[in-house]
């Protein structure tokens, strides 16, 4: 099976939170075939950001949402 992610990043209310403002400022990084590479992506792009605490990227397990009755081992 397929695990689709997503990276994708933007300004949040709160550094440990994830409600983004600006919704149409998202960051949308692009949707990967496995963590691993989705991961990469993912740290790439926040380090370049690591100063500004409002600013979070995040990983979403499209996979997860788009078959959420079947179980990842």
């Amino acid at each position: 099976m397929q695990k689709l992610h997503l990276v994708m990043g933007g300004r949040v209310r709160d550094p440990q939170g994830l409600e983004f403002v600006e919704l149409d400022k998202l960051d949308l990084v692009g949707v990967f075939p496995d963590y691993a590479s989705a991961e990469d992506a993912w740290r790439s792009h926040a380090q370049r950001t690591v100063d500004d605490a409002e600013m979070k990227y995040v990983i979403v397990h499209l996979h997860r949402l788009l078959e959420p009755d079947i179980e990842i081992n």
